[in-house]
């Protein structure tokens, strides 16, 4: 076990009984944020690229300030 794992154990039994369901509630809050950050994100994949070589053209393609005007 981490011992930032039993840090949190120690931490737990800290608060009174009266600050107990806020504690709670941001545990849970804090537990259903993380669950919903999925990898890749949605917008991974949304561009569409004329070329497949892109990758190996990217100092070509900064250089060129991606289609505007330096």
């Amino acid at each position: 076990m981490s011992a930032e794992r039993d840090e949190l154990r120690e931490l737990v039994e800290q608060p009174s009984e009266e600050d107990v369901p806020a504690a709670l509630a941001d545990v849970r809050r804090r537990g259903r944020s993380m669950g919903e950050r999925r990898w890749p994100p949605a917008f991974f994949g949304a561009g569409r690229a004329e070329r497949s070589d892109v990758a190996d053209r990217t100092d070509e393609i900064l250089r060129e300030g991606f289609g505007r005007p330096a």
